[in-house]
């Protein structure tokens, strides 16, 4: 469908999402080069990714640079760490000095990077084993990652990736990548003064390479029969590390140098996916316009108006019934608002949805104005623990409002629960799950350090901040429940076909998970194949459609199981919206299945894992939404009432 094609609305929309989707803020400041000046070249992590051969990712442990097996140079004196945002230690970013000598726009033709390191059998077992695993090297050069260009078939364009291959597999054979050819452009925004606005590596394999001159001067003889380099597992095998630097001026500026990585994959799917979202959503607000200005409305009348007439005084109770069967949520409005069982737990999720809730929505809006460029690194995961943090005091607020509303007594407990339950289940998750990282020696392992440095924060910031917004909640008068509760509860007739429990949650959460679950692919894609995901203005509008739909689809649910004569509508509520977590779940096991092959126990468990952590964090923060939702429903039908 062209654009030209769509009602100028959608137009609109579509444009000024592309807009907000490629603008961001620089995240670093330029660095200003002038010609012959040495241009430092960091490495990073070896990380799993997919590749052309083989779509699946087939590892889920990113290994140092330095590691031992794979025999890479080091410069003179040890290779140096730079410091980095925890965001980027959290996801795994180890990146340090190394001795590459690039020199502004001076070309260099096969320099040998040190002299030549020896593979023993049981590094090159393993190095192999890490080509066919689809491993890649990430280096960067002032601030920008080197990749590879790849082509998108459906929309015909040339895009980067960052990282590029450890090696390629060759009938059945793995061909280490020795050779790096590092083609970097240059912009010249002044006389005599360059910056560097884009970098691609085309690795190769040279089985026959030499290093020749002696002392500092590392020069070689590359191979020249196109003869692979292949590493032994049964003798020791030499291999020599060359690189060649072709510098090309380019007319990017240094504002747009991260263009060509910000690639939109199927951008036909996104929109698909968002009119699809669009339509359910105007189906059910619909639906529940219709249910709040039509059926209550009459039902408010109907009730109103036999209660000045006087039931006792009607000769029959034809009329009675009829209402009765027309609506009976009005029958249960003496134990509608009586306190659900577990109240203090399920405010204690309330006060985390909303704390999650809150922070998820800020991070995504930070994110679309450009505040988190991925030429910063790390600062996507670093704001949302922050924000996490800070957002402390509304978690308490809205957790002690609840439970003040329920009737609550147990105002310590909640008081301790609220900012410690969910932050310590997630953590301990985490630390066990990251024993298994560090035992495979992986760099994905997070540093002590810097796991006490989360608990500083926690302990310091965010638990100050719960325990006064608990207190701001707890001190303010809450305001009387529109009808009063009955003394002796009501009868509940047992639920028929979908108003049961279960099957209620299935119907609920699926439309809420259908309004995300294209994006959901792509941000799952990202993590797990190292891939740059910055599509935030798709991830808004499917921010906003779940938001909608879960509130609509949960108020349609518990209008229904009112209408039943069932007043236990808190948790149902906060189940039924957060069931969608339940097919996030099945979707990331779906994933797995087609998008994943580990070859280890421990990688399956730790995907098993930390999908099982997401889900429950995505069923605490869509349930909060339902049930804030179903709050505002009840509390507004209800105060319409006329009951003596």
């Amino acid at each position: 469908m062209r654009l030209s094609e769509l009602p100028s609305g959608i137009v609109a929309l579509v444009l000024s999402s592309q807009l907000v989707s490629a603008f961001y803020l620089p995240g670093v400041t330029p660095e200003n080069y002038q010609k012959g000046d040495l241009v430092q070249l960091n490495v990073n992590r070896l990380s799993p990714s997919q590749s052309q051969r083989d779509p699946n990712v087939r590892s889920v442990f990113s290994f140092d640079y330095y590691h031992h097996a794979f025999h890479f140079c080091e410069p003179e004196g040890g290779a140096q760490s730079t410091s980095e945002s925890l965001g980027s230690i959290l996801f795994g970013d180890r990146i340090e000095t190394s001795p590459f000598q690039l020199h502004m726009a001076q070309n260099e033709t096969c320099k040998a990077v040190c002299d030549e390191v020896t593979f023993e059998p049981r590094d090159a077992k393993f190095v192999n084993r890490r080509i066919w695993q689809n491993y890649k090297l990430n280096m960067l050069v002032d601030g920008l990652p080197a990749g590879q260009e790849f082509l998108d078939e459906d929309t015909n364009t040339y895009f980067y990736q960052p990282g590029f291959l450890l090696g390629k597999v060759v009938n059945e054979k793995a061909h280490l990548h020795n050779h790096y050819n590092f083609l970097i452009d240059y912009h010249e925004f002044r006389k005599g003064q360059y910056r560097i606005v884009g970098i691609q590596v085309q690795p190769e394999s040279l089985g026959r390479s030499k290093r020749t001159g002696t002392g500092s001067d590392f020069t070689a003889k590359c191979g020249e029969d196109d003869i692979p380099q292949e590493l032994s597992e049964t003798t020791n095998t030499r291999v020599t590390w060359t690189y060649s630097v072709y510098w090309q001026p380019s007319p990017t500026t240094f504002a747009t140098r991260w263009d060509k990585f910000l690639h939109v994959y199927d951008p036909k799917i996104h929109w698909l996916s968002l009119i699809n979202s669009a339509v359910i959503f105007m189906f059910l607000v619909g639906i529940v316009s219709t249910i709040l200005t039509r059926t209550i409305k009459k039902d408010i009348a109907r009730y109103n108006r036999l209660d000045q007439l006087g039931l006792d005084d009607l000769n029959g109770t034809s009329l009675e019934e009829n209402v009765q069967e027309d609506s009976g949520w009005k029958l249960v409005h003496g134990d509608v608002f009586r306190p659900p069982k577990n109240s203090l737990m399920l405010s204690v999720f309330v006060g985390n949805g909303a704390q999650l809730f809150m922070m998820t929505g800020f991070t995504i809006a930070f994110a679309l104005v450009g505040f988190l460029s991925p030429s910063n690194r790390g600062s996507l995961a670093t704001v949302m623990i922050l924000l996490y943090t800070f957002f402390g005091f509304i978690g308490g607020y809205a957790s002690s409002r609840v439970y003040k509303s329920f009737g609550g007594t147990k105002w310590k407990q909640l008081f301790i629960y609220t900012p410690s339950l969910v932050p310590i289940l997630v953590f301990a998750v985490f630390f066990l799950l990251n024993l298994f990282v560090w035992a495979r020696r992986s760099s994905g392992a997070v540093p002590l350090t810097t796991m006490l440095v989360i608990i500083g924060i926690w302990f310091l910031i965010s638990v100050p901040l719960s325990l006064a917004g608990s207190w701001v909640g707890f001190r303010q008068s809450m305001a009387d429940p529109p009808v009063r509760t009955n003394q002796i509860p009501r009868q509940i007739p047992p639920s028929q076909g979908y108003l049961r429990t279960v099957p209620s949650m299935l119907a609920v959460g699926v439309l809420p998970f259908g309004a995300i679950f294209i994006e959901l692919f792509f941000i799952m894609n990202s993590l797990w194949s190292n891939r740059i995901y910055y599509m935030f203005g798709f991830l808004f509008l499917s921010f906003g459609l779940l938001i909608v739909t879960s509130a609509a689809v949960t108020i349609m649910m518990i209008y229904f199981v009112l209408c039943a004569e069932n007043y236990h509508w808190q948790w149902r509520a906060f189940a039924s919206s957060g069931a969608s977590a339940g097919y996030v779940f099945a979707y990331s096991l779906l994933f797995w299945a087609r998008m994943i092959s580990f070859s280890s126990f421990t990688g399956g468990l730790l995907y098993l894992c930390y999908s099982l952590l997401l889900s429950f964090l995505w069923f605490v923060m869509t349930g909060t939404i339902g049930f804030v939702a179903c709050w505002i429903f009840v509390h507004r039908i209800y105060r319409s009432l006329k009951i003596d």
